[in-house]
Formats: structure tokens, C-alpha cells, sequence
């Protein structure tokens, strides 16, 4: 009788924890010629120095939710990526632990927006509602986090609208 509890709780942590320890590791593939794939520091420096506005995806490759929103934000790069203006980067908090750690990211995926090279508030209607929204003490959009799709374009659609 042992071994058939024994036999359940095996049965009980696989399915509690197999995902995380079995799940899909394999590289976020990227749909768009669009965005920018940071491999190092100086990369993601050089971005922000020569764009105007800049959207940055800290992700992770073992991230579901990080999967689920990628091929979103390939869409919004490639529907709204003007260059000098508007362009869209991807730093996997794994590769690139620095730059995560330079801009204090502790969930994946967390969307982040750059204004003249320095993260800055974007102006947004109606985000008020989002848990995964955080905000400035002026109102402004300071990062989504999660895969929060409408958020994300929302703030796109804001980022993309300015001169």
C-alpha cells in the first residue's frame, strides 16, 4: 500500500513541477527583420544613442508567457519601426544579465520604453485598469509587465503617433 502512495506522489510533483523542469528551452524564434536582437551592452547603448523612442522586451527563452507575446511584438516592430524614430529590441535576461540588471527587471516578460536613451513614461488613454501596468508619479506608462498585449499596443500605438 506504501508504493501506491509513493506512485502518486511522484505522479503529484511531475505534473506540479514537470513543465518547469521539462518545458521548452529552445530560442525564441524572431519573425521580424525589425527588431534588434542585444546580445551585449554596448549594442543596446548604441540603439538607444541613434533612436528617438525605444521598446525593449527583457525576455527569457524558457518563459512561456514570453513565447506567447513574441510574435506580437514582432508584428508591432514590423507594422511600426521607423528608423531613427521608433525601433524594437529584444534582450534575453539570460544572455544579457547586465543590461537586465542595469535597468532593475525581475519578471519576464517586462516591456520597457526609451525616450532620447533613457527609459521615460509614455503618455497612454485608459491604462489605468492593467495590474501589469506600472506608472510614473506623473501618470505616465513606465513598464508592462507580463504578456499583456493590449497594454503593449497601446503604448506602441502612443510611441508611434509622436514626431
Amino acid at each position: 500500500m506504501d508504493t501506491f502512495y509513493y506512485v502518486i506522489f511522484a505522479l503529484i510533483a511531475l505534473f506540479l513541477f514537470g513543465p518547469a523542469l521539462f518545458g521548452d528551452r529552445s530560442p525564441i524564434p524572431e519573425t521580424s527583420g525589425k527588431v534588434y536582437k542585444i546580445t551585449e551592452a554596448a549594442e543596446l547603448d548604441a540603439l538607444l544613442s541613434s533612436t528617438a523612442h525605444v521598446v525593449v522586451d527583457f525576455y527569457a527563452d524558457w518563459c512561456p508567457p514570453c513565447r506567447a507575446i513574441a510574435p506580437i511584438f514582432s508584428k508591432l516592430a514590423d507594422s511600426h519601426a521607423v528608423k531613427g524614430h521608433l525601433a524594437f529590441a529584444k534582450v534575453n535576461v539570460d544572455h544579457v544579465n547586465n543590461v537586465a540588471a542595469r535597468y532593475g527587471v525581475s519578471a519576464m516578460p517586462t516591456f520597457m520604453f526609451f525616450q532620447n536613451g533613457v527609459p521615460k513614461g509614455v503618455a497612454v488613454e485608459g491604462m489605468k485598469g492593467h495590474n501589469s501596468v506600472s506608472f510614473t508619479k506623473d501618470g505616465l506608462v513606465d513598464k508592462v509587465r507580463g504578456a499583456d498585449k493590449v497594454a503593449l499596443e497601446a503604448v506602441v500605438r502612443a510611441l508611434a503617433s509622436k514626431e
